[in-house]
This record gives structure tokens, C-alpha cells and sequence, in this order.
């Protein structure tokens, strides 16, 4: 008998799982109730997302005139606020004629903290390049030297107090945390007993008031005319604040290791000091990346809390130029949003490097 070939009909091709029509697919129109949910979802976004463009861009006003926002005001935002308080917003009460010296200053110390940040620059001299640009930052800044003008530390504000506030209270901070985590550690009572009543002292009270107990109480206890700048006593209250979260970020980095590891480094012959550096502490840091990060974005926001011992950074200096200002007062709402841009873009920018750190210390654990 004679077989004769007969071919099958073709299947249908398979369902795509990959891409934004097979995601779409999976997460919103899943099924008929999840569907009817996704359109009014998008639909109420689509609406806001109208009336904010209406608000924000089309309807809003750039020129820095007063009487054209006035009569914009309730239709359209009025960005012209931005314009004519730009300059005072982000350098303070900082001399006009000098502002290129704070303008310069922050440039200076941003390079060095994006510097720092690239594996490039981790290098022995890297501690030299810190010195030497922090010496250029205080030395524009205050003046004094070289020709420049003095500027007293109650004149500085906006942006560039923000940046130093965060980039020297966490650079401070973070070997203290060390030092504090590793003493909770310690196996010497005296040690370990003042490690933690340090962090449950300081973590038992608000940021305001360790700002408060720095600027105004501890003078009191200091010889009259003796006490330190305000500023100094800002930061080191700051650092203090933040060294006492971080030491816990780091404990906790530090107990989620095995006990192998520092058994294996004894095993070796290594010391103390050298299975902390080279064994247990590397691997605690990386773990704990996240939690660093976390708390250093933290700090970056909570330095709007010096205006209470009247240093104008980034908001206090808005409020100093729109509220003080009878024209412009109404039109806060667009100033506080020029300066949470700001915000937004410096921390997502550290959180972005937070996962990009997090995915060199996952490769390091394949290998």
C-alpha cells in the first residue's frame, strides 16, 4: 500500500513573553476586570497629566514680571519666579558681587564627589585630591587669602552650603561609624558599654535637636568667646547624628557575616585589625550598600533643618528670598518645585550609583 504524505496545518506562532506588548499584556489587561481597572487608571493619569501640562507649560508664564503672573495666577504656574530669584535661591545671602565664588566652590566639590565615585580616581592620591579641593572650597568661600574678600560662614547658604553640609558630615561620619559599629563588637566592656550608649543617646533624640543642643546650649558651657563657629558646631552635630545610624547599618552588616570567615582569617595568622580590613569589614560594606545610600540621600534632605539655627541652605534660602518678598510671595508652590528638581536630581543620581555599586559587589560574590 502506497503511503501518501499529507502535511499538518501550521500551529500558530507562540505567545511573545518578552517586551512592553507582552508586559502590558501580563500586568494590565490580564484579564476583563484588570483591563476595565488599567483604563481608568490611565485615563484619570492621561487627565492630571493634561491639566499639569495646561498648568506647568502652557498656559505659564517665564518672564520675571509680577504683574503677568498676577494676572496668570490660577490659570498658568508662573516660572518667572524662578528667574528673578534664581541667584538668591541658590547662593543665599552670599555678597552678589562674589557669587562666582560660591557658583565655582560647589562645582569644585561636585567634581570631586563624582571623581570619587568612579574606580578610576580610587587611588592613593585620591586623599590629596580631597585635601586639596576642600582647602579651594573653604578658601572661596570665606576669603581672607589671595585677594579675595572675607565672607563670614553666616552669609553662606543655598546649594553650596546643602552640598558641603552633606559631603563633609558623611565623609566624617562614616570611619566614626566604623569605629562605633566595630566597638559594639568589642569584646572589652568599657569600650562596647560607651559605643552604645553613644548610638542609643543620639538615635533617642530628633536631628532639630541635636542641631538646637549644638548652636544654642553648647555655648553655654564653653568660656565666653571661646565657643566654636556656628558652622563647625552644625557640622559636628550632623556628623555625629549620622555616624550613630550608620554604625547600625554597618553592625548589621558586620553580624550578617558567618563566624567562618573571621575563623578562617585566624586560621591564616592574621590579627585583629587584619581580618577587619581585609575580610570582614569589605564584605559588611558591600552588603549593606542600600542602607549607606539610604542614609546619606536622608541626610542630603534633612540639611534643611539648619535654618532653625538661621544658616539659609537650598529651602531656607528660597524662603528667605520668596517670603520676604510681597510680589513674589504668592508663587512659592513653583519656587519649592524648582528646588525639589534639584532634590530629585541629586538622589536619584546617588541612588542610580547605589545600584550600580550593588551590581560590581554582586559580580565580585559570582566570581
Amino acid at each position: 500500500m502506497t503511503e501518501i504524505f499529507v502535511s499538518k496545518p501550521a500551529r500558530p506562532a507562540p505567545v511573545h513573553t518578552a517586551g512592553p506588548v507582552a508586559w502590558l499584556r501580563a500586568n494590565l489587561f490580564a484579564s476583563l476586570p484588570n483591563a476595565l481597572l488599567s483604563i481608568l487608571i490611565l485615563g484619570a493619569l492621561g487627565m492630571a497629566l493634561m491639566a499639569a501640562l495646561r498648568w506647568g507649560v502652557f498656559h505659564a508664564v517665564t518672564a520675571a514680571d509680577a504683574d503677568l503672573c498676577q494676572a496668570a495666577r490660577g490659570i498658568g504656574a508662573c516660572w518667572g519666579v524662578v528667574n528673578e530669584k534664581a541667584r538668591l535661591i541658590m547662593l543665599g545671602r552670599y555678597p552678589q558681587p562674589e557669587h562666582w565664588r560660591p557658583a565655582l566652590a560647589t562645582v569644585l566639590l561636585l567634581g570631586l564627589v563624582v571623581a570619587s565615585c568612579s574606580r578610576y580616581f580610587w587611588k592613593p592620591w585620591l586623599v590629596l585630591l580631597w585635601a586639596v579641593v576642600l582647602a579651594a572650597f573653604f578658601t572661596l568661600m570665606s576669603g581672607g587669602l589671595l585677594g579675595l574678600s572675607k565672607v563670614t560662614t553666616d552669609q553662606w547658604g543655598g546649594l553650596p552650603l546643602t552640598i558641603m553640609l552633606t559631603v563633609i558630615s558623611m565623609t566624617m561620619a562614616f570611619p566614626v561609624a566604623v569605629a562605633v559599629a566595630l566597638g559594639r563588637r568589642s569584646g572589652l566592656p568599657a569600650i562596647r558599654s560607651l559605643c552604645v550608649v553613644y548610638v542609643e543617646l543620639v538615635r533617642g533624640v530628633p536631628l532639630i535637636s541635636v542641631l538646637f543642643m549644638a548652636s544654642f546650649m553648647f555655648p553655654l558651657f564653653m568660656p565666653m568667646g571661646k565657643s566654636p563657629d556656628v558652622l563647625v558646631r552644625v557640622v559636628i552635630g550632623i556628623t555625629l547624628f549620622a555616624a550613630a545610624y550608620m554604625a547600625e547599618i554597618v553592625r548589621g552588616g558586620l553580624q550578617s557575616l558567618s563566624k567562618g570567615q573571621t575563623e578562617a582569617a585566624a586560621s591564616l595568622g592574621l590579627g585583629y585589625w587584619q581580618t577587619q580590613i581585609k575580610i570582614v569589614l569589605p564584605q559588611a560594606l558591600g552588603t549593606v550598600v542600600p542602607h549607606i545610600m539610604n542614609n546619606f540621600i536622608s541626610l542630603f534632605k534633612d540639611t534643611s533643618l539648619v535654618t532653625i539655627v538661621s544658616l539659609y541652605e537650598l529651602t531656607g534660602a528660597l524662603s528667605l528670598a520668596v517670603g520676604s518678598d510681597p510680589n513674589w510671595r504668592p508663587f512659592k508652590i513653583e519656587a519649592y518645585l524648582f528646588i525639589a528638581a534639584i532634590y530629585f536630581i541629586c538622589c536619584f543620581s546617588m541612588s542610580r550609583y547605589s545600584l550600580w555599586i550593588e551590581k560590581r559587589v554582586a559580580v565580585g560574590k559570582e566570581r
